[in-house]
């Protein structure tokens, strides 16, 4: 069975810093685009940041410096580090990612995605 799952989310206070993992079971990552999102109570869920397959990145504007993507191939797993932290931050963060290896780059589209995990909560408050 193909399976992402995110790990890492927790309660941090606002300026803190969380790191979250995205680690794949039954494929690799390697040579795939993997994007995180993240869904707040009431919102749709938002595109963040994205890595292609050679590595290159994009991100959303709001996020710019303060999130960064990578991937360790040899652990099956991309994170995403996130620092300088905000309550506005707060929700449920989702990494997905495109089975079939059809794009080189990445897009901050849902619809380049077809399989994502269940989602870990982070929570920004003092």
């Amino acid at each position: 069975q193909l399976r992402i799952v995110e790990s890492g989310g927790g309660l941090v206070q606002p300026g803190g810093s969380l790191r979250l993992s995205c680690t794949a079971s039954g494929f690799t990552l390697d040579g795939r685009i993997i994007g995180w999102f993240r869904q707040a109570p009431g919102k749709e869920r938002e595109a963040l940041l994205c890595i292609s397959r050679d590595n290159s990145t994009n991100y959303e504007d709001t996020i710019s410096g303060r999130f960064t993507i990578s991937r360790d191939n040899a652990k099956n797993t991309v994170y995403l580090q996130m620092n300088s932290l905000r309550p506005e931050d707060t929700a449920v963060y989702y990494c997905a990612t495109r089975v079939p290896i059809q794009f080189s780059r990445c897009r901050l589209s849902r619809s380049q995605y077809d399989l994502w995990g269940q989602g870990t909560q982070v929570t920004v408050s003092s």
